[in-house]
This record gives C-alpha cells, sequence and structure tokens, in this order.
C-alpha cells in the first residue's frame, strides 16, 4: 500500500520540481506575494489539494533562500502524508522538522490558525526558531506556547539569552493569535 500510496504521490512532486525554474526568478518580494495570492484563492474557495503543489514549491524555495535546506523528494512526500492526515514515520536525522513546513504553510494559507505539535517545549521552540525564517520570508507570523511561557519569532528581538534568540515573550493569546504555533500536545490540550 505504501508503493502505491507514493506512486500515486509521484506526479505531485512532478509538479511542484516544475515550479522550482519560475520560483528561482523571482525576488523575495515576488516570492513572499504568493503567499497572499495563495490566501485569496483559499478565500474564493479553491481547495488546498488544488494550491498543495504550488504552496509546497512555494515554500521549498523559501527553505532553500533562508535556510539553505531544500526539501528533497522524500521530504515533499513526507509533507503530503502529513497533509493527507496520516503519519509519516521518519527516523532521526531525515528532515521531520523542515518536512512539518510545507502541511504547516499550506495550511495557514486560508488565515484560521495552524499548530505543529511536538514531544517537548525544547523541540517547540527549537521548530519556530529554525524554521521561523521560512514562514517570517512568507509573511506568517510563529508562536511558540510553553508550559509557563510564550513567544513570538521576530528576527529582529535580541534576547539576552542566545537559546531564546528571536523569540520574543507575549501573552498566551498572542501566541495562539500566530499565523503557525509550535506547542505540545499537552499545552494544545
Amino acid at each position: 500500500k505504501h508503493e502505491r500510496d507514493v506512486k500515486r504521490m509521484q506526479p505531485i512532486v512532478a509538479q511542484i520540481n516544475a515550479l522550482e525554474p519560475e520560483l528561482q526568478g523571482l525576488d523575495d518580494a515576488g516570492l513572499a506575494a504568493k503567499t497572499d495570492e495563495f490566501r485569496k484563492r483559499a478565500a474564493d474557495g479553491e481547495e488546498l489539494d488544488d494550491l498543495l503543489p504550488e504552496a509546497f514549491a512555494v515554500c521549498r524555495e523559501a527553505a532553500r533562500r533562508r535556510l539553505g535546506m531544500r526539501h528533497f523528494v522524500g521530504q515533499l512526500i513526507g509533507g503530503m502524508v502529513l497533509h493527507d492526515g496520516t503519519i509519516a514515520e521518519m527516523a532521526t536525522g531525515e528532515g521531520k522538522t523542515l518536512v512539518a513546513t510545507l502541511p504547516a504553510y499550506l495550511y495557514a494559507l486560508p488565515g484560521l490558525g495552524t499548530h505543529v505539535a511536538t514531544v517537548n517545549d525544547y523541540l517547540a521552540r527549537r521548530g519556530a526558531q529554525w524554521m521561523g525564517p521560512i514562514y517570517h520570508a512568507l509573511g506568517f507570523t510563529v508562536g511558540v506556547i510553553q508550559h509557563e511561557i510564550q513567544y513570538v519569532y521576530d528576527p529582529a528581538f535580541a534576547s539576552p539569552d542566545v537559546r531564546l534568540a528571536a523569540l520574543r515573550p507575549v501573552t498566551r493569546r498572542e501566541a495562539y493569535a500566530a499565523d503557525i504555533t509550535y506547542g505540545t500536545n499537552n499545552e494544545f490540550g
């Protein structure tokens, strides 16, 4: 069954890859403008499934520019598996944190808020810090819900603690109001 699922996703991977040269030709403002275009299309009733190839391609290009990381084919498939609501099992070092940016970006387009659940506070904080530049470049805000403190990703914020670089403390409401919010299942529950 897994092989059939992967085979079903290959044409979508080909669509994503075909968009790469066009997106590489855009400047940063043009790439960020794609988010507004996708938001409008989603508001006009276009299904997220239909936006997926373009949204994944834009997110991948932002990751390449901001982090020097490019989603590989297996990571694109992992993102599609998560989008399908299925569990994507990946080993240590296969890029789970990067993979999650794809469906998180896609799900944030309608403007209803997207939650990325991690297993502990450290991973929630690290995920927001590490992937924050991707979302920020594409016009999204990023929050972090912790047990006793909350943050938003703010690249201009200078924290006295290097472990909290670019994380500005905010109220819980502000963290939840972000386009994409990282936290643990216990905090979201």
